[in-house]
């Protein structure tokens, strides 16, 4: 039997420490902790590893490309894949950001939705037959699509929706919010949730391409809302905690072997959401 791995991105605190935390304690492998700053990441791991738990940990930067490749290379030598795979690492500017919108929906989008797309790009052919992939997004997706003109929701919620009609739909979002036009083009006013719709039609879309091209692998690839969660990024009046954020990506992390769904959906609290 080859050993079983799972690595989660944007883990060294927040939600993802405790996705990683809760990994350790039930998955029958070795959890990878994964951060842009290898001192913190390895401070954080050391922590992990006085409380008993056996994390291992590599440098891992969803905007750059090369930590992207370098990382599937040493995943696809050392372990011939990966069996479950957490897309985490995100960013949200605060409510009372002053940086322009256009910056934001820049550098929201480029981290958000085009990083975590290029995770998947190199990542999703190491998944290993049986696996679960599990992109972290957000209900305030789900609010931002409802909020898209009815010629944007039928693009996103169509099943002909492809990756490239996806990116390009995201890369007009920027494109107007830098000459200010984006409410005319049919876009709401908040670029994290933009991301997340992006992130959640992106998942629909990579599940239809499993079905369709590895059908008997099983793999099952969801996007799930953690909640709103007590962290740096979302502030302390949050009503739950990191732990309680990370219940519902640990669930579809560790579907049982035998499951057919959910694949394909927006999980929230463990139940599938409409979309």
């Amino acid at each position: 039997m080859s050993t079983k791995v799972a690595v989660v991105t944007g883990s060294n605190k927040g939600i993802g420490l405790a996705i990683v935390k809760a990994l350790c304690q039930q998955f029958q492998g070795v959890v990878y902790l994964t951060s842009r700053d290898i001192g913190r990441g390895k401070e954080t791991m050391d922590t992990l590893v006085s409380e008993g738990l056996k994390p291992m940990f590599h440098q891992l930067d969803i905007n750059d490309l090369s930590s992207i490749t370098a990382a599937a290379k040493y995943f696809k030598e050392k372990y011939g894949g990966v069996d479950i795979l957490v897309n985490n690492a995100g960013i949200a500017f605060k409510g009372a950001d002053t940086t322009p919108f256009a910056i934001q929906a820049e550098v929201t989008l480029k981290t958000n939705f085009f990083a975590t797309r290029d995770m998947l790009t190199h990542f999703l052919p190491l998944i290993k037959p049986g696996g679960r992939v599990v992109n972290v997004s957000s209900f305030v997706g789900s609010r931002a699509l409802n909020q898209c003109s009815p010629a944007l929701q039928e693009r996103f919620r169509s099943e002909d929706l492809s990756e490239e009609e996806l990116a390009g739909l995201m890369e007009r979002f920027v494109k107007e919010t830098q000459k200010d036009e984006h409410k005319q083009g049919g876009w709401p006013e908040t670029a994290y949730g933009v991301s997340k719709t992006g992130v959640t039609a992106l998942s629909m879309i990579l599940a239809r391409r499993l079905s369709k091209e590895r059908p008997g692998d099983k793999i099952l690839l969801n996007a799930c809302c953690p909640g709103w969660v007590r962290t740096d990024m979302a502030g302390t009046k949050a009503p739950k905690s990191p732990e309680e954020g990370a219940e519902t990506p640990v669930y579809l992390a560790l579907l049982p072997p035998d499951a057919t769904q959910p694949h394909g959906r927006f999980v929230s609290d463990k139940e599938v959401q409409p979309w």
